[in-house]
């Protein structure tokens, strides 16, 4: 007559104490679970057991749900905080020159993009000496250029913000930086009747900064404040 082998005395006294021990490990379960599936043998089904199997499948998709949703709103909450401190530091300069030079500069920095580039249409060249100092975060293209560059028809309504990876930069827009630059955000601005658009280009060296899937909320947001701080300068 066969029997089962014994289990160790203070194995199962303790297993008696405690049983949580056992409920609460996850290997040790699945392979009592498994024990007890080949104790029923081939030609019986447990409905219990499969209940289980699909209530933890389903407790697995639910957990990592809750950890994407609570991962989103962190990223959403820095986001938020970032532009914010963005458009502070945009709004400090008193006067027009140095509100370009700390758009290329901490603004920039805030924003962790590589390069900023405000592009203003007009029907003049850029043969302004102020256009000339700041040529590196300034420059000036053609009536058109900017529904051109976004592939925007210019009697469509035009978006606000449009977010694309890049193979490399515009050269009219990045300047020396266009061959490194692998994705862009490109905020179009409405500078008030009368006046040609104007566009806010971001461009980053990472190619996943900025894409089509991702939200506009925030830029749209710090597009507006922009619009509104150009029209003040244009006055």
């Amino acid at each position: 007559m066969s029997s089962s082998p014994k289990l160790d005395d203070s194995l199962r006294q303790t297993i008696l104490k405690r049983p949580d021990v056992i409920l609460d490990d996850t290997d040790v379960m699945n392979a009592l679970v498994a024990a007890n599936e080949q104790a029923l043998g081939a030609n019986v089904i447990d409905l219990r057991g499969i209940a289980m199997e699909r209530l933890e499948a389903r407790l697995d998709r639910l957990e990592d749900t809750h950890r994407s949703v609570i991962a989103a709103a962190y990223e959403n909450l820095a986001g938020t905080n970032q532009v914010h401190r963005a458009i502070l530091r945009m709004l400090d300069p008193t006067e027009f020159e140095g509100f370009l030079r700390n758009l290329g500069s901490e603004v920039a920095e805030i924003l962790r993009v590589d390069a900023i580039t405000l592009l203003l249409e007009t029907v003049q060249n850029e043969d302004d000496p102020a256009v000339k100092r700041m040529s590196d975060v300034l420059t000036l293209a053609e009536p058109g250029f900017i529904s051109a560059h976004l592939g925007q028809s210019p009697e469509a309504t035009p978006r606000p913000v449009t977010l694309r990876q890049l193979r490399r930069g515009a050269r009219r827009i990045y300047g020396d930086r266009a061959e490194w630059i692998r994705s862009e955000a490109c905020l179009r601005l409405d500078l008030g009747n009368g006046r040609l658009p104007g566009m806010l280009a971001l461009g980053s060296e990472d190619p996943h900064q900025f894409s089509p899937q991702q939200g506009t909320d925030l830029l749209t947001f710090f597009t507006g404040v922009f619009e509104r701080a150009m029209r003040h300068w244009l006055r």
